[in-house]
């Protein structure tokens, strides 16, 4: 059972995988820091000013890519063909419309892949190649 926010492993796994990422390997989408603003305001009960601040640090020390209108249209055929919520579409879209090869969530598919792009879930106890690949970039 997930506790959510403050989950001390969790926290502890997250910490340590952005820590091993190589900088220019991560990209933001704009939707996910707009996600992270609630999940800190809503769950965190940080002000919306100190999120704004963590957002904003986010998004100065991480490339962040904006939604396109084709971005759009590819997440509405992931949102009609594969049901995914349409926000989770959007970060797909973009995350394939800039060539990257992993989304990390923990709340979708795991393994799932689409133009190129596949879902993992870093909290899983068996680590994907994808991910051990990437980690290795920077060794």
């Amino acid at each position: 059972m997930r506790s959510g926010v403050g989950d001390a492993e969790r926290c502890r796994v997250a910490i340590g995988l952005i820590e091993r990422l190589p900088e220019p390997a991560v990209m933001l989408p704009a939707q996910v820091l707009g996600e992270l603003m609630l999940v800190l305001t809503r769950k965190a009960g940080r002000t919306r000013e100190a999120a704004r601040d963590a957002v904003l640090g986010w998004a100065d020390s991480f490339d962040v890519s904006d939604s396109t209108w084709a971005s759009f249209q590819s997440a509405f055929d992931l949102f009609g063909k594969h049901e995914f919520r349409m926000w989770d579409a959007l970060v797909m879209a973009v995350a394939a419309e800039n060539h990257c090869r992993i989304v990390l969530s923990e709340d979708l598919q795991h393994g799932f892949t689409w133009r190129g792009v596949t879902l993992v879930n870093p909290f899983l106890p068996d680590q994907s190649p994808l991910l051990a690949a990437i980690l290795s970039q920077d060794d």
